[in-house]
């Protein structure tokens, strides 16, 4: 035996002796956590320009960048039917360069100050970003506000830019999980706006440049927008450049408002995939929207439920049964607006005691509370992810665009994981008996119908 080894076994020995014993034989379960600590938002200020520019600043961190993101209230709300697919051409045009530089001075322009601009449409707002180290942020205003106000919109780049989203709409619509989705929001929504996943193809090529210049012109303006900075930087040095930057922006049209009154739709939908080895479903329904007081309370039974890795339909189809590798529920929100879902990809052979089981864990939740252990697992769960959701420059601006684009308040995330924390299981099962019931459900399949028909028989809804 070497001198090291001798060494290594004297003090293992002593050790014990002295009843320290090694972090191996330790046995002790760790400490209980401490009560939920408050969420305590960053200091910033908020103020309006004379053009009705909402702008918010928020020091923060340590690390010497700065993030900027522009929301507008323009997406694909926006569009009407005739013209499905606009918003996200405008956007994929508007980083095709401005009036005054073109799209490759935009981009080195973004590189010397060690980032990128991102331009993107979504449901309801479009978005421009950008995160810059701390010296270059009141340039970086400048350059995301040139970006927003003069976009060279070029004819040039318009048929590129069609052919990249024909593409990817094909590429989409050749996944069962698109097929699914784009039936559910169909039945979901009808003819409301939020219905579309994808545009069509047909959508896409009768698009022209004036579509493009029509749809900028008549949805951005400066009262429709909220700009964000966030981060490390100069506060003086920066307003200067939003009020140089941004005075001239036309106020614009209003927001326009068109939220979606929803019914519960109880049908069963299935798209026919031959030779496909899986089924992919989707079950689900409308729910109150964020600004709703059982919105929090349902967020958390949607985590016991199936929105988290320990979720109770997951640990039921996934780990006990192995049915599926990756089922999920979640809670998908647009402007005062929501749903719940159930999505999976299941063995075909498993597709109707799939659904038999979902709707099994539904009911056991109405019929039965959950544990005190359980739901607090899934509480500190939801508060530690509500903590990583606030830890960096961009997440918190995420965040608070979510809280003033729905109009939540200012206490919403000061007072986030108390609520979080205050929920019982009392209080899960009324939530489930009221929002998540079987019976009002849509229910979505795409499979091979000459294996499924059969187990699917017990969902169809009664007449």
């Amino acid at each position: 035996m070497n001198t090291k080894m001798k060494k290594f076994g004297l003090l293992a020995i002593a050790g014990i002796m002295m009843g320290v014993a090694p972090t191996v034989a330790q046995k002790q379960a760790p400490p209980e956590g401490g009560p939920p600590k408050a969420f305590t938002v960053p200091a910033n200020e908020t103020y309006t320009l004379p053009n009705g520019l909402r702008v918010t600043l928020v020091p923060y961190g340590i690390i010497p960048k700065a993030a900027i993101s522009l929301s507008v209230d323009a997406g694909e709300i926006n569009e009407g039917s005739t013209r499905v697919g606009v918003a996200g051409l405008t956007t994929d045009l508007m980083k095709e360069g401005t009036e005054k530089q073109s799209a490759q001075q935009v981009a080195e322009a973004a590189a010397r100050m060690g980032s990128t601009l991102d331009v993107r449409a979504g449901k309801d707002q479009t978005k421009l970003a950008i995160d810059v180290l701390q010296e270059f942020a009141p340039d970086a205003v400048k350059l995301l506000a040139e970006v927003a106000q003069h976009p060279r919109l070029p004819q040039s780049e318009l048929d590129r830019l069609k052919n990249d989203a024909l593409r990817q709409i094909a590429l989409q619509n050749s996944q069962p999980q698109t097929i699914a989705l784009v039936r559910f929001r169909k039945i979901l929504y009808g003819d409301h706006p939020y219905a579309t996943v994808v545009p069509t193809e047909s959508d896409i090529k009768k698009l022209t440049i004036q579509d493009v210049r029509d749809f900028y012109a008549g949805n951005f303006g400066a009262q429709r927008a909220h700009l964000y900075v966030a981060g490390i930087f100069d506060a003086a040095a920066v307003k200067k450049a939003i009020a140089e930057s941004f005075v001239s922006w036309s106020k614009g049209p209003a927001r326009l408002e068109n939220v979606p009154v929803l019914k519960p739709q109880h049908v069963l939908d299935v798209t026919d995939r031959p030779g496909a080895p899986q089924s992919t479903l989707i079950v689900g329904l409308p729910v109150p929207p964020a600004t709703s007081p059982d919105a929090v309370p349902l967020g958390v039974t949607n985590a016991l439920l199936g929105g988290s890795f320990n979720s109770r339909i997951t640990a039921n189809i996934r780990e006990q049964k192995g049915y599926t590798y990756s089922p999920r529920s979640e809670i998908s929100r647009r402007y005062h607006d929501g749903y719940w879902a159930e999505t999976a990809d299941v063995t075909t052979q498993y597709t109707g005691p799939s659904l038999k089981e979902i709707f099994g864990e539904i009911t056991r939740m109405q019929k039965e509370p959950v544990s005190d252990a359980e739901l607090k697992g899934i509480q500190n769960y939801l508060s530690g992810l509500f903590v990583i959701q606030n830890s960096s420059r961009s997440a918190l601006i995420g965040q608070l665009e979510n809280v003033d684009f729905q109009g939540l308040g200012e206490n919403y995330l000061k007072t986030y994981v108390f609520r979080v924390n205050a929920v019982t299981p009392a209080v899960v099962q009324k939530i489930t008996r009221d929002y998540i019931k079987p019976e009002e459900m849509t229910i979505v399949v795409v499979g091979d119908k000459s294996k499924i028909s059969d187990q699917l028989t017990a969902f169809q809804p009664s007449k």
